[in-house]
């Protein structure tokens, strides 16, 4: 009887049913609760077989620790299986957005189950579907997760979801990806929300467990109705997380937690590990990673506007087909080192990769290249000027430092060391060439004499450090889709601990990936991003989705990130703080400074909140700005406190001055002078600070070429050796003793 007027209520309209649905599960799954399989047989796994993962963050992660994988190729050594996950935070299963392909849709119709997510968001290019994807791997098993991300509707929005997920199955059950038939298909549950609030600032999951448990048995009916396997995670989740931190934030695995859910999964899909040869399992999933780096450098590369989106015309058709096909090669290459070594069979994997598709050679387009050549030294040091009264040095170069090479961002530390991320990888990691080791770099003045003289790697094996901030409890980095946070367990100032603490940031042009990281001054760190770029960050508080430019706002205490601004903005490379708390930041395209506050209302997604009017003087509105600052330094003259400071790093070269004041409801500025003027070309100021003592401290990436829409990404005179570190001061008045 119950299950004849279930299938009614899923007849009749949305409105209707929501209630009762939600009143039928409670009884039908509130006595018995659900898990495991819904059906008692494991999965048959046949030779050669291909298993694609999809959905959201949950599984996402799972690909940076390997647990998973390595379980199952353990279970079946010699079926040369093929895994692929092609999750991705924020993943619903019809909404599955990415910035380089036009629609978000995972199927067709899937826009109906989707209410704000509905609005056309400006993304752009021929990034292939999910279909297509599956087809392209030949896909035998599909794993779906999803679940968490929709149980933030609440009860209101679960005949929906439930709609989504039961149209989501139809539309793949009639897909043949492999070719010849129809894929099987398992779908898993969220996990439950774990306890931290007596130890971290974190909700105590009550009302989070409440939704996630009425999703989760929504799920189950679903599969239940389509006869398809479903593993609820979210009741085994809640005793493994009885008496053991096995989240970072209370819904996101740490390494243990992956350890334990992949060994439910696993043993749950395809049952117990089997007797027989004994393999070492750290080596099976180190060579699990290495092909998942790879993969994840084809599947969710870095810089994909210029691959397949909206600048991939004119420059991108002369090498990106190149590198997609070297890039799969090389992955295909992890997949044999997987089988070879379970089989104990010897495989050169550098050998294989020497045989790879060879890429094209990418010729320069730049206008002369007889003019290109680099000054160091005081050579270099005499084309910057700077006014009377003031004085500029050379801190650091790659002379010196051959590690301070692209440097883009710097801090200071409270023993007053210059901290600098350094990448020349930038625009990002070419397949074929060895991974990328871009660095943050500790530069210290030992003997105080204006100059460093002792350099610390504190991390090493980084991959476009854009943005960085440092704090007691380690330094949170940019990397790529992640915001990672990195410790120094032992003091001796190198990281020896990384934790992602947030993904599904985007990436899809690295030069817009969150950067111009700034503190303010409750100890939250703002962060800035482009243009073009989709995000979907999951957090205990729900899906953070943001879109085409804006800022965020995160705080560590409660693991919180907020979109606090969402404006229409190419470039935002630099935030300030004022002496009142107030934020602005350099419209790097404009170029124009803004009060950041008037932008700061609830976003909508797809839609530009109003940006509030430019500070800057016509006059003096260069482009394209990276760093702001104000001063505020007892070293620097009295007249001049207060002041905006803003780089320039093509056309005029150098930092302008502006004198900055309250206006009415705002604020205005007046040009005061031009701080630093450079006449050497390659001179790209990017980031400033001042440091403890009062000085000014300058990032000169240093480079011929900056422009990404003017040459190919690869263009051969991208440098990626040089860097400079310059220091102003003002020598009539004394340093400050911090």
């Amino acid at each position: 009887m119950l299950k004849i007027s279930l299938n009614r209520l899923l007849n009749e309209g949305i409105k209707k049913r929501t209630f009762f649905i939600t009143f039928l599960l409670i009884i039908f799954f509130g006595g018995f609760g659900i898990s495991g399989c819904s059906t008692s047989d494991k999965l048959a796994v046949d030779q050669g077989m291909r298993i694609s993962l999809i959905g959201n963050n949950l599984g996402a992660r799972m690909m940076h620790y390997g647990f998973f994988e390595t379980e199952v190729h353990l279970k079946f050594p010699d079926s040369l299986l093929v895994i692929r996950n092609l999750c991705d935070g924020g993943n619903t299963p019809g909404f599955r957005p990415h910035s380089g392909r036009n629609e978000p849709w995972a199927f067709p119709g899937a826009a109906q189950f989707q209410g704000d997510l509905a609005q056309k968001s400006g993304s752009e290019g021929h990034f292939e579907t999910p279909d297509q994807w599956l087809d392209r791997l030949d896909t035998d098993l599909i794993i779906g997760f999803f679940g968490f991300n929709e149980s933030f509707e609440d009860s209101s929005g679960l005949a929906l979801f439930m709609d989504e997920l039961h149209a989501f199955v139809t539309h793949t059950q009639a897909q043949k990806y492999n070719g010849h038939k129809a894929p099987s298909l398992v779908l898993v549950s969220p996990i439950a929300f774990q306890d931290l609030s007596k130890t971290e600032d974190l909700p105590d999951g009550i009302e989070i467990n409440r939704r996630l448990k009425m999703y989760t048995q929504a799920m189950a009916n679903v599969a239940l109705k389509e006869k398809i396997p479903f593993i609820d995670v979210y009741t085994p989740s809640t005793k493994w997380f009885s008496n053991k931190k096995l989240t970072i934030d209370g819904m996101q695995l740490n390494e243990e937690g992956y350890r334990i859910f992949s060994s439910f999964l696993s043993t749950t899909l395809f049952g117990r590990l089997r007797k027989g040869k004994e393999i070492d399992f750290e080596e099976v999933r180190a060579r699990v990673l290495d092909k998942n780096w790879f993969w994840q450098n084809d599947f969710k590369i870095p810089n994909g506007v210029h691959v397949f989106g909206r600048r991939y015309d004119p420059f991108g058709p002369d090498n990106y087909p190149d590198e997609l096909k070297k890039i799969r090669e090389l992955t295909q290459i992890r997949d044999t080192a997987i089988w070879r070594f379970m089989q104990n069979i010897q495989y050169d994997v550098p050998l294989a990769d020497s045989r790879t598709h060879k890429l094209s050679v990418v010729k320069t387009n730049y206008r002369n290249t007889k003019s290109v050549s680099y000054l160091y030294g005081q050579e270099a040091l005499a084309t910057l000027k700077v006014p009377e009264g003031y004085k500029i040095e050379l801190f650091a170069s790659e002379e010196t430092f051959p590690d301070l090479a692209n440097p883009v961002q710097l801090s200071f530390d409270d023993k007053g060391r210059l901290w600098v991320a350094t990448m020349p990888s930038y625009p990002h990691y070419k397949p074929g060439d060895a991974k990328p080791n871009d660095k943050l770099l500790i530069l210290e003045d030992t003997n105080e004499d204006g100059k460093a003289d002792q350099q610390t790697i504190f991390a090493e094996g980084l991959h476009l450090p854009i943005g960085f901030e440092l704090s007691a409890e380690g330094v949170y980095i940019s990397q790529g889709s992640h915001l990672k946070l990195y410790k120094d367990l032992d003091g001796d100032d190198r990281a020896d601990d990384v934790e992602i603490l947030l993904s599904g940031f985007d990436d899809h042009d690295t030069h817009h990936a969150i950067s111009a990281f700034t503190v303010d001054p409750s100890g939250a760190i703002y962060m800035g991003e482009g243009v073009f770029l989709h995000t979907n960050v999951e957090t205990p508080y729900g899906p953070i989705r943001a879109t085409n430019g804006g800022f965020y706002r995160f705080s560590p205490q409660k693991h919180k990130l907020e979109r606090t601004a969402q404006l229409s903005i190419p470039n935002p490379w630099g935030i300030a703080f004022d002496t009142w708390g107030q934020n602005f930041f350099c419209d790097t395209s404009g170029p124009d400074v803004r009060w950041m506050m008037p932008g700061s209302i609830q976003p909508k997604y797809g839609i530009a909140s109003p940006k509030s009017q430019n500070l800057i003087e016509q006059a003096h509105r260069v482009r394209p700005t990276s760093g702001l600052e104000f001063v505020s330094s007892r070293h620097f003259p009295d007249e001049v406190q207060g002041d905006l400071l803003i780089n320039n790093t093509i056309g005029f070269l150098g930092t302008k001055q502006h004198k900055f004041m309250d206006k009415d409801t705002g604020y205005e500025s007046k040009h005061r002078q031009d701080l630093i003027v450079g006449t050497d070309p390659n001179f790209r100021p990017v980031d400033m600070e001042f440091a403890p003592d009062g000085s000014l401290y300058v990032v000169d990436w240093h480079n011929v070429l900056v422009g990404h829409m003017q040459h190919n990404a690869r263009d051969p005179l991208r440098d990626h050796v040089h860097g400079r570190i310059y220091r102003v001061t003002y020598p009539s008045r004394p340093l400050v003793i911090p």
